[in-house]
């Protein structure tokens, strides 16, 4: 699926399409999460689901250990780690192309670098960086969980990015476990945000367990 192919299949993505049978953001084994690629494709087809996104942290794995790009379901993503106005920041990257040589520049290339949080917190990524490789390699770029970034104005905190090419925002995401304490600003600002720019709004549940909410 190319770009713009993409993007207009994530423009007609609506609240309820992600209550239901669209989850952009699952993590497998390959990073943090518990499931292998096959168990999430496997749960997602029994659950109805119209599209899944494995992102897991800083690789691409999920997509170079299996066939599972061969789903209909599937969009190929990853979720990498930044470092933005002093504050650790998460950007997804949507529809890339896996044989991307630049993008490849940003993949991880230790265990540690994909699956342990304090390592990765010293390998920080310039997020400038990463949404150009992201739209070099033809896929979308879309800042994760935004609700959680202890900034004093979520907009002015974003805007940066928005100038710089970032294409949306996880908008409908569920803010669970330790999400929900370090939550600082409202659902809604994320929407007005989204709105106000014309950002692409995406969703999906983050799930790094057992199995798929």
């Amino acid at each position: 699926m190319d770009r713009e192919t993409l993007k207009k299949l994530l423009l007609s993505l609506k609240e309820e399409d992600y209550t239901l049978n669209a989850d952009l953001h699952i993590h497998s084994n390959n990073s943090d999460g518990k499931m292998t690629p096959e168990k999430i494709v496997e749960q997602a087809k029994i659950k109805n689901k119209k599209f899944i996104a494995i992102a897991d942290h800083n690789n691409i794995d999920a997509y170079l250990s299996t066939n599972i790009l061969a789903e209909n379901i599937v969009i190929p993503a990853v979720e990498f780690d930044c470092f933005h106005k002093g504050i650790i920041i998460h950007i997804l990257g949507y529809g890339i192309n896996i044989d991307n040589s630049e993008i490849k520049t940003l993949f991880a290339i230790t265990p540690a670098g994909k699956r342990n949080n304090l390592y990765r917190i010293f390998k920080l990524r310039n997020p400038i960086e990463v949404i150009s490789k992201i739209k070099n390699a033809g896929g979308i770029a879309v800042l994760a969980h935004p609700a959680c970034y202890p900034c004093r104005n979520l907009d002015l905190f974003i805007k940066p990015l928005i100038d710089n090419g970032l294409d949306g925002i996880e908008t409908y995401y569920p803010y669970n476990g330790f999400r929900r304490i370090f939550k600082f600003h409202k659902k809604i600002t994320v929407k007005q945000i989204a709105d106000k720019y014309n950002l692409i709004k995406t969703g999906g549940s983050d799930t790094h367990g057992k199995k798929l909410p």
